[in-house]
């Protein structure tokens, strides 16, 4: 099956996406109605398992929004899972080195190219053998997309980038922004800075740039500055704000704060 999020970042269309952190199926379907271009899984920071994140995906299935799931850690065993219940975009955390990116681009890939076990056959990508040339074409198809989001990551961002299987770096301001001693404050200046330097160093390694922020100025800015993906909203964040927004109209609770500081970047 032809993974069109891949082949918009290898064109460097711009895709506008929702973080989805509910680890709900039908609060993902609703968002999935909302007419973004990928919607990400989030099994980082959401309370997601294996089965919770395989009724997202179906719940998802129907809508033209691509979904991308974030794994809890780069764990090839558990990549095996993802990618057998049908996640054909990963997004993994915390890759700091060449090597790590390395590991996981051989994960997502079956043999010779990688590591990958062959289950095909009793598993959702494949419809159940249903596509009878899964095997064939799934290392193709498959986009990983890796985070950088320490001081160490972004030293190593030209070399990450050039690991062959890699398709997008995906800055994360939240964790780097602790990384850099501004735990919290994902809007310093310099943290801000070390977003842009990074983006454009994406760029210009032939990569798709990635990221995360609650501020759409922002975001349009992270688009002119070349990047390809960027979310622009968390369906916990929009709930928490609209639910906080209408009991302060009737003098209830507390006024919404700012989402923009936050986040599970």
């Amino acid at each position: 099956m032809l993974n069109t999020f891949k082949a918009a970042l290898a064109r460097r269309d711009r895709r506008v996406g929702l973080w989805l952190s509910m680890a709900d199926a039908y609060s993902a379907e609703i968002c999935a109605t909302a007419g973004f271009d990928w919607l990400l899984i989030d099994g980082e920071h959401g309370p997601n398992d294996v089965l919770s994140m395989l009724a997202q995906l179906q719940g998802v299935a129907p809508y033209p929004a691509h979904p991308i799931v974030r794994s809890v850690n780069g764990d090839p065993a558990l990549i095996k899972q993802l990618l057998d219940i049908g996640a054909q975009t990963l997004l993994v955390p915390m890759v700091d080195t060449v090597e790590q990116a390395t590991t996981l681009v051989a994960a997502t890939r079956y043999a010779p190219q990688g590591t990958r076990g062959v289950g095909a056959g009793i598993a959702r990508a494949s419809r159940w053998g249903l596509q009878r040339d899964y095997l064939d074409h799934a290392n193709d198809e498959i986009c990983l997309l890796v985070q950088a989001e320490t001081v160490t990551a972004l030293a190593n961002l030209e070399a990450i980038c050039a690991v062959d299987g890699v398709d997008g770096v995906f800055i994360g301001p939240a964790d780097l922004a602790a990384s850099m001693g501004q735990r919290g404050r994902p809007g310093h200046p310099a943290v801000q800075a070390a977003v842009d330097d990074a983006i454009r160093r994406i760029v210009a390694c032939g990569k798709a740039a990635g990221t995360l922020t609650a501020d759409p100025q922002l975001a349009r800015r992270y688009f002119e500055m070349g990047a390809s993906f960027v979310a622009v909203g968390i369906d916990v964040t929009l709930l928490a704000q609209a639910t906080r927004r209408l009991a302060a109209e009737f003098g209830l609770g507390e006024p919404p704060s700012n989402p923009v500081s936050t986040g599970p970047y």
